[in-house]
C-alpha cells in the first residue's frame, strides 16, 4: 500500500494550522480505513522562518500524534525553498506526495481524485481551481495577466495551477536532478514529464491570517519564473534594436529629403524627444540583460537553498538537524 506524505509550507501560520492539521488528519484517517493509503502516512509542516508560534506548534502536534512530522528551516527562504525542503525531505520517505498550502484555501478533498489519478498511472496530478470567485476583481485580472504574460514569455505553466499537486516517487527524484538556485517550481515540475493529470477544484477564502502572495511577491515570482525558463526577452530586445535602427533609417532618408526640398525646421522637440525615448528603451535593455547576468551570477556560487535545522518524524524515529 503507497505511504503518501503531505507537505504543507508554513509562515506565520499561527492562527490557521490547528485547524488545517484536524482536517488534515480527518482526511487522512478516513484515507487509511478505506485502504487508499498506509497506515504510516504522514502529514508535514514546514516551518519556514515564522516568526510567531508556528514552530511550537508544529512540536506540539507532533508530541500529541506521530502522524504529524515537521521540518524547521535556520531561516526564512520563502515558499518555493520551504516547498522544495519539504519535497526533498520526503522523497525517500513516501511512495507518493500531496503538497498544499496552509491556509485551507485548496480543497482536502480534492485529494481522493488526485489518488485515484495516481492509481491510473499518473505521476504528477495539478489541482487546478475552476474560478475566482472569492478573489478581488483586481487580483482576478492580474492573475489572468500573469498566466497570460507567462505563456507568451514562452513559460510552460498550467492555468489556474498553485502549487496544490501530487507527485510520485519518481516524479521526485526527477525533480531532485533541479539544480537551479531561483526556483519556480510551477515551471520546473512541468519539466519533469512522466503521464500527468489535472484534478479540478473550488477555492474557498483563506480560513484565517492574511495571505504571505501580495502584489510585490507575484511580481517577483512572475519576473523569477521568465528569466529562469525564457530567453525570449531577450531576443526581444534584439528584435527591438532592429526596429529602431529600420525606424532611424526611414526618418534620415525623410530629413534628407526635407533637407533638400528646403523644408528646414528647427527640430529640438523632435531631437529631444528622441534622445529621452532611446535613452530609456537602452536603460531598460541593460536592466533587463543585468536580471540575466545577476542570475547566472548567484547560480554560479551555488549557495544552498535552504538548510534544515531540525526534524521531526517519528516513522523513523527520526528527530534531528
Amino acid at each position: 500500500m503507497d505511504r503518501l506524505y503531505c507537505v504543507v509550507p508554513c509562515y506565520n501560520e499561527e492562527e490557521v494550522i490547528h485547524e488545517t492539521a484536524q482536517r488534515l488528519l480527518q482526511k487522512l484517517e478516513s484515507l487509511m480505513a478505506a485502504g487508499q493509503i498506509a497506515a504510516d502516512s504522514r502529514i508535514l509542516f514546514v516551518n519556514d522562518g515564522s516568526k510567531d508560534k508556528t514552530w511550537p506548534l508544529i512540536e506540539a502536534l507532533h508530541q500529541t500524534n506521530p502522524i504529524f512530522s515537521g521540518v524547521n528551516l535556520s531561516r526564512n527562504r520563502g515558499h518555493q525553498n520551504a516547498l522544495l525542503a519539504g519535497l526533498m525531505t520526503v522523497r525517500e520517505r513516501c511512495d507518493v506526495c500531496i503538497s498544499m498550502d496552509a491556509d485551507l484555501q485548496d480543497d482536502i478533498n480534492a485529494v481522493d481524485a488526485m489518488l485515484a489519478e495516481y492509481k491510473a498511472g499518473c505521476d504528477i496530478v495539478y489541482g487546478v481551481r475552476i474560478e475566482r470567485t472569492t478573489d478581488t476583481a483586481f487580483k482576478r485580472v492580474t492573475a489572468h495577466g500573469f498566466y497570460t504574460f507567462m505563456k507568451a514569455m514562452g513559460v510552460n505553466i498550467v492555468y489556474n495551477h498553485a502549487d496544490y499537486r501530487l507527485m510520485s516517487r519518481r516524479a521526485l527524484d526527477a525533480l531532485a536532478e533541479y539544480r537551479e538556485v531561483h526556483l519556480f517550481l510551477r515551471g520546473m515540475i512541468p519539466l519533469v514529464g512522466f503521464r500527468t493529470a489535472v484534478v479540478p477544484y473550488a477555492r474557498r477564502e483563506r480560513f484565517a491570517g492574511v495571505s504571505k502572495y501580495p502584489l510585490k511577491r507575484m511580481l517577483a515570482l512572475a519576473l523569477d519564473g521568465i528569466t529562469s525558463f525564457s530567453v525570449r526577452p531577450i531576443r526581444l530586445i534584439a528584435v527591438l534594436g532592429a526596429l529602431i535602427f529600420l525606424i532611424s533609417l526611414v526618418m534620415v532618408i525623410v530629413f534628407l529629403f526635407k533637407n533638400a526640398s528646403g523644408d528646414t525646421v528647427p527640430g529640438w522637440t523632435t531631437l529631444a524627444c528622441s534622445i529621452w525615448a532611446l535613452g530609456g528603451v537602452q536603460i531598460m535593455c541593460l536592466g533587463l540583460i543585468g536580471e540575466y547576468i545577476g542570475k547566472i551570477y548567484q547560480e554560479t556560487k551555488q549557495r544552498p537553498r535552504y538548510i534544515i535545522e531540525s526534524v521531526l518524524d517519528e516513522r523513523e524515529g527520526l528527530q534531528d538537524g
